[in-house]
């Protein structure tokens, strides 16, 4: 019966797995059967050439209508030797640890070693608080004593921070250094301030200011602590902690490869703390800290929230908000369909308007609406967040008829102003943004996004952490972590443009925005508002209101400043990163399923193929044996280091342009280009090389590295001058240079 149907559909377990049925009978082997490799396939050749040659394996008839193709293949036939799933697979273990309601507490561990438990602590706590702690506080400040990582994982405004200051207090104590690393640039100023107030030998670097380098404690970005690492600074060989604050910004598609590499980087005997909102996978991540460094990697999660919120949708053209989710959590549909069908009745204010998505020209008008409302009920501070920063600046802007200040407010705001601003230079006292800020900031109105002086968005921080600013229109950055929240949050719109185009924000991106809301101890509850100005189905609401947070997936790629770097230490290799990288191991993850997936599979060929039921099992069976192999190729790419022909591919375009030789050593250009970390590193240093900024003043060399820089689609081009156009020009061509070498290194690793 095989034969009659090729034995190319039966080759699927053939290929990989000796298992035989067990009635079958083994051919004569050939002479050399005993130096062949096990598990693969001997084609047989016949004695005698007249005889007909066997089936090459032979079945056992079950009964007399079914024949059934052999047993079962273990799993460790299917992948046969050549696949060993100990050797594959982390050698890392889960154990759940008993606590108190409130949180859940598991370690992994490597599999070799037993849990014996946390010792309670002995002596006095390296950091006293002045409040209860709650359950998941205690727990993780009980890993922190038994000098073992923790991952602690709860939602914004939960008390996360209480575990880092502990760890600080107890590297103080034990006089060891420890570095704080968070997200963005506003965040580390934040915590400097925090973290200086309460322990004083505190240091700060974040690319922009550097203030006492040498401190015990140093608070930084990611970013500084991957170059430090790249350098090989003696400040390392004393860290004794690092805290990672809002660790699942690691998922971000441009920025996360940075946490990969830095986590990578780190010596095996630092111990970490990880920050995080919650995160459904937050056991995996566990396991590749504990998989990659060799220690106990604790998780503790919690969905408690300290102060409930409710969240109420504002329809386009409507008049009053509704409630769509109770502070218990409960999703209310039927308001929902009422706020729905109130943004039908009102029609499409969009159209016509070539901006849609604001709303059309009522976009504002509601904002000035709402945020008039929550003043006049007294739910101040409000955060309002916008998806670009013309739009924060826009919105802020229609609220000049407003004043949330008292004249005492407004003189301490002023006062605050211009102490900041003294150490600009008179030239820069008089840019728009200076001068333009501070008649909202006496109104008690401010802006937060990237596009402001540091300066500047840190005195707005300043303000706002005071109770001067009662309206502060920020970018979605704004809620990455910095410790401000307020009563109320409002979204200006319920989608946004990712790149590529519009899409409803993610569940994620709503639970870490909207938990600004709500004031732990000042607020009963905190209050949401969403605005929106398109139809939106109930499953689509209910998802974006009530749905999960998005789970912490690698963002990990290659990138010519990552290989360069990796060339040029000698400790490590880019190999060696991709093994070891977060992707790669949630790929390995996949195994297991997909070796179940093909060791279960069982083929029935009927005995008898006249009726037409039994032909269709046949044809099914061979849409199976196609699927086998699908699942095999699958298996086949999961065990391989992903992203390796890539990297290859990278290293022969180094060569080509003469940034590394052929043994893969740096050369100047090399050099050069590892210190690039913030635009296309190649093209940079070939213009420099080329002597393309020699004669190009200041001025003019910004304003040509500003085509690095894409902030958002702007409405007006600006005019080129004809001092530019011939740097412009240049530039031009030699991406065309180096967009040719890539071209070719991509084909010859093709051919």
């Amino acid at each position: 019966m095989a034969e009659a149907f090729g034995d190319e559909l039966f080759s699927v377990f053939e290929e990989d797995a000796a298992a035989a049925a067990s009635g079958t009978k083994k051919s004569k082997a050939s002479p050399d059967e005993g130096a062949r490799r096990p598990g693969k396939r001997v084609e047989e050749k016949p004695s005698v050439p007249a005889t007909i040659v066997k089936p090459k394996r032979e079945v056992e008839i079950d009964s007399t209508e079914n024949v059934i193709l052999g047993k079962k293949p273990k799993l460790e036939d299917v992948l046969s030797e050549d696949v060993n799933l100990i050797d594959l697979m982390p050698q890392v273990k889960v154990q759940s640890v008993e606590t108190v309601e409130g949180c859940t507490h598991e370690v992994a561990l490597p599999a070799n070693e037993e849990f014996t438990g946390l010792k309670p602590r002995t002596g006095k706590a390296a950091k006293e608080y002045p409040f209860i702690l709650d359950a998941f506080q205690r727990e993780a400040i009980l890993c922190v004593d038994n000098n073992q990582s923790v991952l602690v994982s709860a939602h914004t405004s939960a008390g996360k921070t209480v575990c880092a200051e502990y760890a600080i207090a107890l590297a103080l104590r034990e006089k060891q250094r420890v570095i704080f690393t968070s997200p963005i640039k506003a965040l580390s100023n934040q915590k400097y301030r925090e973290m200086y107030e309460e322990f004083q030998d505190v240091g700060l670097m974040t690319g922009d200011v550097t203030i006492n380098p040498t401190a015990s404690c140093l608070v930084m970005t990611t970013e500084i602590l991957r170059s430090m690492l790249y350098r090989g600074s003696e400040v390392m060989r004393e860290v004794a902690w690092v805290i990672f604050d809002e660790i699942h910004y690691m998922r971000d598609t441009e920025r996360g490869v940075v946490w990969e590499e830095t986590i990578i980087l780190l010596p095996d005997n630092v111990h970490y703390v990880f920050l995080s909102a919650t995160i459904p996978n937050a056991r995996q991540f566990a396991e590749w800290i504990c998989h990659l460094h060799k220690q106990p990697c604790h998780v503790i999660y919690t969905d408690y929230r300290p102060t409930p919120l409710q969240h109420y949708i504002f329809p386009a053209g409507g008049d009053g908000l509704h409630l769509v989710v109770d502070e218990n959590g409960d999703f209310r549909e039927d308001n929902f369909n009422t706020a729905m069908q109130v943004l039908r009745d009102a029609g499409d204010l969009a159209k016509g308007d070539q901006k849609g998505r604001k709303g059309g020209t009522k976009g504002p008008s509601n904002v000035f609406k709402i945020v008039k409302m929550i003043m006049e009920r007294n739910f101040q501070p409000v955060i309002i967040f916008s998806f670009s920063k013309k739009d924060c600046e826009a919105y802020a802007l229609q609220m000049t008829k407003l004043d949330f200040n008292t004249d005492e407010e407004k003189k301490m705001v002023e006062e605050v102003f211009n102490n900041a601003i003294d150490c600009l230079s008179d030239e820069d006292k008089k840019l728009p943004q200076v001068e333009h800020v501070l008649p909202l900031l006496k109104r008690g109105i401010g802006i937060h996004h990237g596009g402001l002086l540091p300066i500047l968005k840190e005195t707005i921080e300043i303000l706002f952490s005071e109770g001067l600013i009662k309206a502060l229109f920020a970018t979605e950055t704004f809620a990455m972590g910095i410790n401000m929240p307020a009563r109320t949050v409002l979204f200006t719109s319920a989608s946004k443009f990712d790149g590529k185009d519009f899409r409803w924000i993610s569940s994620g991106e709503y639970i870490q925005m909207s938990g600004r809301a709500g004031r732990r101890g000042m607020d009963d509850r905190g209050i949401v508002i969403l605005m929106v100005d398109e139809k939106m189905s109930p499953t689509i609401g209910k998802q974006l209101l009530k749905g999960s947070a998005d789970p912490l997936n690698s963002a990990f790629h290659l990138t010519y400043n990552m290989v360069l770097n990796l060339l040029r230490v000698e400790e490590i290799n880019p190999e060696y990163m991709l093994e070891k990288s977060f992707y790669q191991f949630q790929h390995y993850r996949t195994i297991p399923e997909i070796v179940e997936t093909i060791s279960s599979v069982r083929l029935y060929i009927p005995k008898d193929l006249r009726p037409i039921d039994n032909r269709q099992s046949v044809l099914k069976s061979v849409q199976i044996a196609m699927d086998i192999k699908v699942a095999k190729r699958e298996l086949k790419k999961a065990r391989t280091v992903l992203q390796m022909d890539e990297l290859k591919c990278r290293k022969r375009v180094l060569r080509r342009l003469g940034f590394a030789t052929s043994s893969d050593v740096i050369e100047m250009k090399g050099r050069v280009a590892c210190e690039i970390s913030s635009a296309d590193e190649l093209l940079l240093t070939e213009m420099m090389f080329n002597g393309l900024f020699n004669d190009l003043s200041a001025e003019q060399a910004t304003a040509l590295l500003s085509c690095f820089v894409f902030q958002e689609n702007s409405s007006e081009m600006p005019k080129l001058t004809e001092q530019l156009a011939g740097p412009l020009r240049q530039m031009q061509e030699t991406e065309c240079k180096l967009a040719g070498h890539k071209i070719v290194s991509i084909e010859t690793e093709i051919d």
